[in-house]
């Protein structure tokens, strides 16, 4: 397989940052303050410049899809006017659940065999966004069970999908949180797990496994091929995990990868708007 640059969280943003601004030429949009700024795009004209045409079409046509949108932008601080209108998540050309969205709403696309195959799933699945698993929690009071309320970015048949792009990491957490999932210790070997001090780092990947493991699914972990750094912290997650059953489920794949496999419209998009280009791939997984 072709050897891919590699990025940073900055340099992908910074790439993404100047493919947008020459998209920006013919879409409504305004950039944020900073040294390394982002464009935001609106709707108009019943189109969106963050989003392909036909895949937009498909997400306000489904309530379910549609309430996504509406997710709010937690760094509207930075951009100009921001008391005139709200704006949300979504509209940012760094967003990886946009990316998410813009890839698998596209129509006929989870019909595609050579996309499905990469995924391991069966054609003709509905993909449901920002699902629960709802992972048990240890602590409950007077016979009331308590769970994780957190959400996975995509759930699509037997596989959990936690996308990524420009972000920085998984987010780290308290280990005394981490310690409250049920199971926990006989999931992961603890003492493996990367840790910072007292906080316990790629706290997503944890709880993608968790949930994994809790509901008998797969995980994959969706990222840009350019990001080794997001690949390494996965993989030292995945080699924390006791299970070989368990680990065998567990997989990254690239945007590069499912680019390869797109319908032609997604892959000049994917290309256009990211600079992901499509390269032949497969899952990864560690070894046992």
């Amino acid at each position: 397989m072709e050897r891919v640059q590699s990025l940073s969280a900055a340099g992908l943003r910074r790439e993404i940052a100047w493919r947008n601004l020459r998209r920006g030429r013919v879409h409504v949009h305004e950039v944020t303050y900073g040294s390394l700024p982002s464009v935001i795009f609106q709707e108009s004209e019943g189109g969106h410049g963050n989003f392909l045409e036909a895949s937009y079409r498909a997400i306000v046509a489904r309530p379910e899809w549609a309430a996504r949108l509406r997710k709010s932008y937690s760094a509207d601080k930075w951009v100009p006017r921001r008391w005139d209108r709200s704006r949300c998540e979504l509209d940012c050309a760094n967003s990886s659940d946009a990316l998410l969205m813009n890839v698998f709403c596209y129509p006929g696309l989870l019909a595609h065999g050579p996309l499905c195959a990469l995924l391991g799933v069966e054609r003709g699945l509905e993909p449901v966004f920002g699902y629960k698993p709802r992972v048990p929690l240890m602590g409950g009071k007077d016979g009331k069970a308590l769970v994780d309320a957190t959400e996975i970015d995509m759930l699509l048949g037997s596989l959990l999908v936690e996308a990524k792009l420009t972000e920085s990491s998984f987010q780290t957490a308290p280990l005394a949180r981490v310690l409250r999932y049920t199971g926990l210790e006989e999931v992961f070997d603890v003492g493996e797990l990367p840790m910072a001090g007292e906080s316990v780092q790629s706290y997503q990947l944890i709880r993608g496994v968790m949930a994994a493991r809790h509901e008998g699914r797969s995980f994959v972990v969706v990222c840009d091929g350019r990001r080794v750094d997001l690949r390494e912290k996965w993989f030292l997650v995945m080699r924390a995990v006791r299970c070989c059953e368990l680990r065998s489920r567990l997989a990254i794949v690239t945007w590069q990868e499912i680019a390869a496999v797109a319908p032609g419209v997604v892959r000049a998009f994917l290309a256009e708007k990211y600079g992901i280009l499509g390269r032949s791939g497969g899952w990864a997984r560690v070894s046992s």
